[in-house]
């Protein structure tokens, strides 16, 4: 080698020694951060009004004794979709549900197709207030594989509301006792199913609103 070359080499030799000694100088005075789990934590901020303990509803007898069925009708439009409860009425997607209360569950309704769910879930069994409460809360888990596809309704005043209505449809069964001192149903307000025949044999005009809601059912009969 001639000079030139022997220097440009040295030049080359003296670079990478210098970057090599600036690298460990560099990892001696800035000592990398190791978590010790790994992964990033992420906050979550809690949520105001956190749901606790699931509270047991009340008794269904005790809920009937405050229950109010002008309510319950305006929860029924719900039903509507699917349920007829005029007296006299045709079966839609589910039953007419006039005079249902106090009836053999998955029976008579002029010939309708019950599911066979609903028909071992309910053999020997009456839709009593009792039983009525149980479907509306849960109509799949009443009968595993019902056609009903209604989730059901989470709130026991609703259902309660909704079975006071439905009683007053051609049923009118007596309340379960309840204790002394409890205030009493109300059912003043109780507006005609729609579509009912007068006492003339005239049918009223349907409720407003009822039939235009696209829920799915919830009351009983599929």
């Amino acid at each position: 080698m001639d000079n030139r070359t022997n220097t440009i080499a040295g030049w080359v030799l003296g670079s990478c020694m210098v970057a090599v000694a600036a690298g460990i100088a560099g990892h001696m005075i800035v000592q990398p951060i190791k978590a010790e789990k790994a992964g990033y934590p992420i906050e979550v901020a809690a949520e105001d009004g956190a749901a606790g303990p699931a509270v047991p509803d009340k008794p269904i007898a005790e809920l009937l004794a405050t229950a109010d069925a002008a309510h319950g009708a305006e929860v029924f439009k719900k039903c509507s979709a699917c349920h007829s409860i005029a007296q006299g009425g045709a079966n839609g997607i589910g039953p007419n549900l006039w005079g249902t209360v106090g009836e053999g569950i998955a029976q008579g309704k002029a010939g309708y197709a019950f599911s066979g769910a609903l028909t071992t879930a309910g053999a020997g069994k009456k839709w009593d207030f009792e039983q009525l409460n149980a479907w509306l809360t849960s109509p799949r888990t009443y009968a595993n594989g019902t056609k009903m596809t209604f989730a059901g309704l989470t709130s026991g005043k609703d259902r309660a509301d909704v079975i006071l209505y439905l009683n007053a449809q051609g049923s009118n069964l007596p309340l379960t006792a309840v204790p002394a001192g409890a205030p009493a149903a109300t059912d003043a307000k109780v507006p005609p199913a729609a579509g009912a025949a007068d006492p003339g044999g005239k049918a009223s005009e349907p409720t407003t609103g009822i039939g235009n809601n696209t829920t799915a059912p919830a009351a009983a009969g599929k």
